[in-house]
């Protein structure tokens, strides 16, 4: 079997917090008086758009939020959306050692918004560990879909064989793998070191 050669490191729940999941939403509709059934079906009506980068936040805004006159404005929002994200210190101290290393290419392959996005990169000084960022904002592709692992393929030039999906939802893993691609769940971010070596990565 080949050796691994890339990384495809998911970012929400494996290096930092999920960024605009259900709970985010949950806890947004409650600080802003939001209708919760509401403020999902909308968010249901255009995610798909806003994580391919085809809306931009203002626009997903407009539709979710401000369809109705509110006491808050678009950045207060956007604010609070931001403040949704924190760190795995664990999962990027070992990230960021196997970038240190230099034996495998460092892809991110994450489903997420350009604006929030660009926030985690930037916050969390993520150019430091990723070669490259295959966001679904950026490639108009999102996981599960196949072509979003037969693209990262292709930019990084390998064999299905040689890359490793970092991931913690099934759905993503499972159709990563029947592409060929070598998996790993991470159910505890605080443990990725060690199932990087399970899965015969030099983890730095």
């Amino acid at each position: 079997m080949a050796e691994i050669s890339v990384l495809f490191w998911d970012i929400g729940g494996v290096l930092l917090s999920n960024g605009w999941d259900h709970r985010a939403r949950h806890s947004a509709a409650e600080k802003f008086g939001l209708d919760p059934v509401e403020f999902e079906r909308r968010h249901e009506g255009v995610e798909r758009e806003f994580e391919t980068g085809r809306i931009d936040l203002d626009a997903y805004l407009t539709a979710t939020v401000f369809y109705l006159a509110r006491s808050f404005t678009h950045e207060d929002f956007r604010r609070f959306m931001h403040a949704c994200s924190s760190p795995h210190p664990s999962a990027l101290a070992c990230a960021r050692a196997v970038r240190t290393g230099g034996r495998y290419v460092m892809a991110a392959l994450n489903n997420e918004s350009d604006d929030l996005n660009r926030y985690r990169i930037e916050t969390f000084d993520l150019r430091q560990i990723f070669h490259v960022f295959l966001s679904s904002c950026i490639t108009g592709r999102r996981k599960p879909d196949p072509e979003a692992y037969r693209y990262a393929l292709q930019i990084t030039q390998r064999d299905p064989e040689e890359a490793l999906l970092l991931d913690d939802r099934l759905e993503n893993l499972e159709s990563a793998a029947r592409l060929g691609l070598r998996t790993l769940q991470v159910q505890d971010p605080e443990r990725i070191r060690e199932g990087l070596v399970s899965s015969g990565v030099v983890a730095g």
